[in-house]
């Protein structure tokens, strides 16, 4: 009993021993702390190689001189201890903090080079250190090598350690045994307001660098910025945590810096004061107070160069002014050939096509083509409004660069609409070829496309387009057609008849445009083209099996485009409900004049709303043959011939509206302004439009 309380009095005391060994080892790490304010006298504390000395006229510690290809180093002649125990008696790094005010001096504006260190390094020099991109610190066979337990701040001047063309020079980097940074910022400061500045570290001035490490949460801050600011940023330019450094440092380890110059580029590097604090309870370096270091270095990198004699001086103003003169003669003159080639020099096309305006008065037109002028937006390319001094308001179509369909665009406008003249039809003014932008001038429609009116215009003010306008825009559209078919020189379909390429004048009047699909045939000469163009919802179905485009598949458009303007509603809705189906329905029911657009209320001409249905129905055949000519039609809507009947096989087959959805292989626009209109349900139709007498 006596042996067991002996041993367990025996154990006890070895614990407590070892707590109190323990202690007394963590009581050993207490603060290592130093401050230079100045260096004149401290030759024994700082241990210098290479170029690196104490220079005793200015108190200043220089790394290197402005000696091409030399390094420096200068560190704390005693080792520092920067690990201590934790509560598990394993250690880790411990706090430090170091501050230091710096200037760097390059041989010449824009050539210094290659920067300095602050280092941690288990040896209080750095042998083998080459220079260059090397900085001193490391050498080209060791770098990256993870026995270095080398950590260090670089402050560096030129492009880094083979970094790529995106990095620059002039930045911060974290290097853990490697001169490849792991964390690399450019060089900024926070102002008053917490905004970026830049500076440059080769300034010359005097550069206050902050660098404090915590311990616990393995937080590594730098902060840096010119003394000038007179204030210490909030904000670190880097803060991140260093897991990595728990692996480099050492018990021990030496603090100081390392400086290098290259084989072109070259800078004098000096440190005006340096304070250090490691270890203990919140370790924190002493302020360094500028007025209690010595003066900053002068900076000569501006001033050692030799004059120049008063002749020499004058010969280099004569001939710069020869020099300037003949610059200026030469910019005339390239600037003129360019002028005259670009206003003489004509495409084959060009030639019958006289009308060509010069792009800088487009330009100025168009306040330089700014957003805020843009009137519409095509498949093709963007319209401008713009105002000539000498024709008044224009509107200017810019067809997108590069784009060969946007070419062809270009040349199908002016061959179609410049030779064209009639009071439907949008007239060209001229065009204008510059570099690679394609442009084209029409008289400026103050009121617009057809589509707005339909649909943007009434959803924002509620002004809804009346019925005695709507029955004559869409005799109007009737006319152009029937003059581009049959009453012009050569056929023209234009292949796109929809709302946005329909504009209406201030006397409400409607002009078709917008040619850049359209194609010229002589009389009597079948159509060749193969490939399918238009909108979808008012492309006629044989252009899904053929694409050959005809007057019967305008035809069919211009019905679908007349449905539309009676019934307010779009080609198709959600559900793929064709509108012609949904017309011919009521037409069958025997009730045609339900389709009318509700909008209008009783405010319409039944006869005339009756008659254009039926004329829009009839241009929607599904077999062009049996679609009237635009000739016909319009003796239709103006009184002079009676309707036909519409005959059983009128409406589409499902295989031919399938055809229309999956056989459509060519170039098919999109109306981007109808894509922010709902089509009107076909399935419901409200009693109230159902109005005796219409």
């Amino acid at each position: 009993m006596g042996l067991a309380r002996s041993i367990s009095s025996f154990m006890f005391l070895l614990f407590l021993s070892s707590n109190a060994f323990r202690s007394l080892v963590l009581a050993e790490v207490t603060t290592t702390k130093f401050t230079f304010k100045g260096f004149k006298g401290n030759q024994t504390e700082i241990q210098t190689e290479g170029v690196s000395t104490i220079q005793h006229d200015t108190d200043l510690l220089r790394l290197t001189n402005r000696d091409h290809n030399v390094t420096g180093t200068a560190f704390y002649r005693k080792p520092i201890r920067l690990r201590e125990y934790t509560n598990s008696s394993e250690t880790k790094v411990c706090s430090f903090s170091t501050s230091f005010v710096f200037v760097i001096i390059p041989s010449s504006p824009g050539n210094g080079g290659f920067g300095f260190t602050f280092t941690l390094s288990p040896t209080p020099n750095r042998p083998g250190a080459e220079s260059a991109q090397f900085m001193g610190l490391l050498n080209r066979s060791n770098n990256g090598d993870s026995s270095n337990h080398v950590f260090a701040v670089e402050f560096d001047t030129v492009q880094g350690f083979k970094d790529g063309t995106d990095r620059k020079g002039n930045h911060i980097g974290l290097d853990f045994n490697n001169l490849s940074s792991d964390v690399q910022e450019p060089i900024i400061y926070y102002d008053a307001d917490d905004r970026k500045e830049d500076f440059q570290l080769e300034s010359g001035e005097p550069i206050r660098v902050l660098v404090d490490y915590d311990g616990p949460s393995e937080t590594l801050n730098v902060t840096i910025y010119p003394t000038r600011l007179g204030f210490k940023p909030k904000t670190h330019l880097i803060s991140r945590r260093v897991s990595k450094l728990s692996g480099i440092v050492e018990e021990e380890m030496y603090v100081g810096f390392t400086a290098a110059t290259g084989k072109d580029q070259s800078s004098a590097h000096y440190v005006m004061g340096w304070s250090f604090a490691s270890c203990g309870k919140n370790p924190v370096a002493d302020w360094l107070d500028l007025s209690e270091l010595p003066s900053s270095p002068r900076n000569t990198s501006l001033s050692n160069k030799k004059g120049y004699s008063s002749k020499v001086i004058a010969l280099i103003v004569a001939l710069s002014i020869v020099t300037l003169v003949f610059l200026v003669l030469l910019f005339i003159f390239v600037m003129y050939k360019r002028q005259i080639q670009e206003e003489d020099t004509l495409e084959d096309w060009e030639i019958d096509y006289p009308h060509r305006f010069k792009y800088r008065d487009l330009y100025l037109a168009t306040k330089k083509f700014k957003e805020s002028e843009i009137i519409g937006t095509g498949g093709f390319g963007i319209v401008y409004r713009g105002n000539l001094s000498s024709s008044g308001p224009i509107a200017v179509k810019k067809i997108t660069p590069n784009s060969l369909q946007g070419v062809r665009e270009f040349v199908a406008e002016i061959e179609s609409l410049g030779r064209l003249g009639h009071k439907n039809l949008v007239n060209l003014q001229g065009w204008c070829k510059h570099k690679n932008d394609l442009l084209l001038i029409y008289d400026y429609i103050p009121n617009g496309s057809l589509d707005s009116l339909l649909y943007k215009t009434p959803r924002i003010n509620g002004i809804v387009l009346p019925w005695d306008v709507r029955f004559e825009i869409i005799k109007g559209i009737a006319s152009g057609l029937l003059y581009l078919h049959e009453e012009w020189e050569q056929i023209v379909i234009h292949r796109d008849v929809k709302p946005s390429n329909v504009l209406i004048d201030a006397d409400m009047n409607a002009k078709l445009g917008d040619f850049g699909l359209a194609r010229l045939y002589e009389r009597g000469r079948l159509t060749q083209t193969t490939k399918v163009v238009g909108t979808l919802g008012y492309m006629a179905p044989e252009l899904t099996r053929n694409g050959k485009g005809s007057t019967a598949s305008d035809v069919f458009a211009f019905g679908v485009l007349l449905l539309e303007i009676v019934t307010g509603s779009k080609p198709t809705n959600s559900e793929d409900v064709f509108l012609a189906d949904w017309v011919m329905e009521f037409h069958t029911n025997g009730g045609i004049l339900s389709a009318v657009d509700q909008k209008l209320g009783c405010n319409f001409n039944g006869r005339e709303a009756k008659l254009a249905l039926v004329v829009g129905l009839l241009c929607c055949h599904q077999k062009p043959k049996s679609r009237p000519s635009m000739r016909i039609v319009l003796r239709y809507l103006n009184g002079e011939e009676d309707v036909p009947q519409i005959d059983g096989n009128w409406g589409l087959s499902d295989s031919c509206r399938d055809d229309i959805k999956t056989n459509v292989v060519g170039y098919v626009s999109s109306d981007r302004a109808s894509s922010s209109n709902t089509f009107l349900s076909f399935s419901e139709v409200s009693s109230s439009s159902l109005v005796s007498g219409r």
